[in-house]
């Protein structure tokens, strides 16, 4: 079965919509690094500011990197870097109708959303912040989850109707 015209104008909706929030999240935090008095558009107050939550210790690496393999490990990138390859990664997959697109786009989601529920706890517990942009890419990185599970279904034949045996 295709893959529905409709479900690649979303996937382009919603992946634009992530890489430009990955986009700006990078421009604040190195504008941040090189200027400690920057202030961000999505900074509105003490308790909602993205640029704190960039520049903390968990916008790199999600704070685990640095830990397991040092300052200067090359895996230790702004976690908005990560999520420009995500939402290139969900893009470019999204023009392929194959299964294997289908099953790597679903488990490169559920990874995003581990990482998302694990940020979103930083956030909220450990910074007590609230970052517009943070939270509305964990809406992104939640539809885009979504809408991964539907073309898997729809792929694998699940969603289609069964048709039904000669004589009912």
């Amino acid at each position: 079965m295709a893959v529905p015209g409709w479900e690649r104008a979303l996937r382009l909706v919603l992946c634009a919509l992530g890489l430009a929030l990955s986009v700006y999240a990078l421009h604040v935090e190195s504008s941040r690094e090189r200027d400690p008095d920057y202030r961000a558009l999505c900074d509105l107050s003490p308790s909602v500011s993205c640029s704190k939550v960039f520049t903390s210790r968990w916008g790199r690496g999600f704070g685990l990197v640095e830990d397991l393999l040092g300052k200067h490990s090359v895996f230790n990138q702004p976690n908005s870097l990560f999520g420009i390859v995500f939402y290139i990664l969900q893009t470019l997959l999204g023009f392929s109708p194959s299964t294997l697109a289908a099953v790597t786009l679903l488990g490169t989601s559920m990874v995003s959303i581990a990482g998302s529920l694990y940020l979103a706890y930083i956030l909220f517990f450990v910074l007590h912040d609230f970052c517009l942009v943070c939270v509305t890419t964990y809406l992104l990185n939640g539809a885009l989850l979504l809408l991964n599970y539907k073309r898997l279904v729809c792929l694998s034949g699940s969603g289609q109707r069964r048709a039904k045996p000669k004589g009912q």
